[in-house]
């Protein structure tokens, strides 16, 4: 399994601010979305950094909750490892396990086009060993 057949099944809908987005605001993207992380893209659709709960959390903790009137450009990740739909499950949980991250924009020809997080790569090997499983039991049972 590889990356195209995780955004085949999930789609490839991805929730975006761009770098002057005040951090209140991706607080309130989170929020309203339901989701871990905002992709912070430039115009042209190329990925400038990528911001999370734990990020805005941290700087709240850090600074005080007057963070929240910044732009992301001064608290999102920067240099941001991104895979391709060619990218297989291994390889995404390796980069994320190494780096300590759970989402990981998806980049054609340096435009996102997608977003995978750890709960998509984990579905998608339980799907994969669920398939195995029955196809074990199919092959057992007809001998």
């Amino acid at each position: 399994m590889n990356v195209a057949a995780i955004l085949k099944l999930k789609g490839r809908e991805v929730i975006t601010a761009t770098p002057d987005t005040s951090l209140l605001e991706i607080a309130r993207l989170l929020g309203t979305h339901k989701i871990g992380c905002i992709v912070i893209a430039e115009a042209d659709g190329k990925v400038a950094g990528i911001v999370s709960e734990r990020d805005i959390v941290r700087e709240i903790a850090r600074a005080g909750a007057e963070v929240l009137d910044e732009p992301v450009d001064a608290f999102m990740t920067k240099s941001v490892i991104s895979c391709r739909e060619s990218d297989t499950m291994d390889r995404l949980m390796g980069e994320m396990t190494a780096h300590r991250f759970r989402h990981m924009p998806v980049v054609d020809r340096g435009r996102l086009i997608g977003l995978v997080s750890i709960g998509d790569v984990v579905r998608m090997r339980i799907a994969e060993a669920e398939l195995e499983a029955a196809a074990m039991r199919e092959y057992i049972a007809t001998g």
